[in-house]
């Protein structure tokens, strides 16, 4: 009979051996191309390789370990996660599903089992995006999608990413070439922190994912007239902080109307040669707008974009709006997801239905791919922060329900 309680130890003991491994000493950071992410994705490969696994580094640095079937012409199942962090991260966001990954596919070597499909465990580089500001580096590569004008996407130094993947030794006149096929995919499978409070608060291990959510990111400048702090009137200022700061407090008011399917985040604000006696002249700020309803997302967009310029115009404030990304809302596949949900009720556990409204490496996955997802219970929801948390009962539980689910795939699935 498994274990479940000493092969989630084991996990844990990965999960915590990784996080050890960052690009400063009080915290947890392992950003793309790093030498903190180089040092985990070693670690990582040595897991795979210790576990039977025939791996590889492709070209955009993303480790890959192959359970071979015999069936010619079979298709591959890919169970992935990422391994990048955010800045002061958490243990567990992207790491956990990969460790769990790397679980379940030694139960089947050990096994001795044969597959009817292939099974690919993946451990993304880059899905936070911290580096380069665009999400999900790793994923589009298997996915076929990466755009190759990336490569001239400079970070904060002024290093482009092309730089990057010759700096940690890959080819990226290879990145097309590292993509599944669509013919060859089978299906997705990641294991993720629920990163919100639902099943904190029902006391439950897990829940199945039905969508993501779409998501539109925006760079936002503000440019008035900076001035002595002493001698302008109060009337005649034309503050880029004030402007900001209005759109900021229209955005949550906005999203607080819409809250049952909508949330918006002003994450990140600059002002620009800040000085406590002189008057804000050019302010920079982020905006994030997240739905799983497609129409309710464009409207916010649009809606938010038209109040940007009307609070521009009313103080005599230069906007300029400039869209980074978007991704449009995702849907689970059916049969993967009721699959999932009846490996949930087999185990033992009420099946609980949930939206995901952050987003994963499934969205870009989605389109060559049927996805699934499951998330785990995070204590009080808390993500993106040292304080995120798994219990060990809880990874025992998924590792149950993951179980059941890879079970039944040969039978119900391929």
């Amino acid at each position: 009979m498994t274990d479940y309680v000493q092969r989630a130890g084991d996990i844990l003991a990965k999960i915590n051996d990784l996080a050890a491994i960052s690009e400063d000493a009080t915290g947890i950071t392992r950003t793309f191309g790093t030498d903190a992410f180089l040092a985990g994705r070693q670690r990582v490969q040595d897991w795979m390789e210790q576990a039977g696994l025939p791996t590889r580094v492709d070209a955009i640095g993303n480790v890959r370990g192959r359970f071979v079937s015999s069936n010619e012409g079979a298709k591959t199942f890919v169970i992935a996660s990422h391994i990048d962090t955010v800045v002061n991260a958490g243990k567990f966001d992207g790491p956990m599903g990969v460790m769990m990954g790397l679980d379940l596919v030694t139960r089947l070597i050990q096994s001795g089992r044969t597959l009817p499909f292939h099974i690919e465990l993946i451990a993304f580089s880059d899905e936070e995006g911290v580096r380069f500001h665009t999400t999900y580096l790793g994923s589009k590569v298997v996915a076929g999608s990466f755009d190759n004008a990336l490569l001239a996407k400079k970070d904060a130094l002024g290093i482009t990413l092309a730089e990057v993947l010759q700096t940690i030794g890959t080819d990226p006149t290879q990145l097309l070439s590292d993509a599944l096929a669509p013919d060859e995919w089978l299906g997705y499978f990641e294991i993720h922190i629920e990163q919100g409070p639902v099943l904190y608060e029902r006391h439950v291990p897990v829940a199945v994912v039905t969508a993501i959510a779409g998501q539109k990111r925006v760079e936002i400048a503000f440019a008035g007239m900076a001035g002595h702090a002493g001698t302008v009137p109060m009337d005649m200022r034309q503050d880029a902080l004030c402007a900001a700061a209005e759109f900021v407090l229209a955005v949550e008011q906005f999203a607080l109307v819409h809250k049952n399917n909508l949330v918006a985040t002003v994450g990140k604000l600059t002002v620009v040669n800040a000085a406590s006696n002189v008057i804000p002249g050019e302010v920079s700020c982020s905006l994030d707008v997240r739905s799983n309803d497609t129409d309710l997302l464009e409207t916010a967009y649009l809606a938010l974009h038209e109040l940007a310029t009307s609070i521009g115009a009313n103080r005599l404030i230069n906007v300029n709006w400039n869209l980074i990304q978007e991704t449009a809302p995702v849907l689970c596949d059916t049969a993967l997801t009721d699959l999932l949900a009846k490996s949930i009720r087999e185990s033992g556990y009420e099946v609980i239905p949930l939206v995901s409204g952050a987003g994963h490496d499934g969205v870009p996955i989605s389109p060559v791919s049927p996805i699934a997802m499951l998330f785990v219970r995070c204590f009080k929801g808390i993500s993106h922060n040292p304080l995120e948390n798994v219990e060990l009962a809880d990874i025992a539980a998924t590792l149950r329900v993951a179980d059941t689910f890879l079970d039944s795939l040969p039978e119900q699935y391929y």
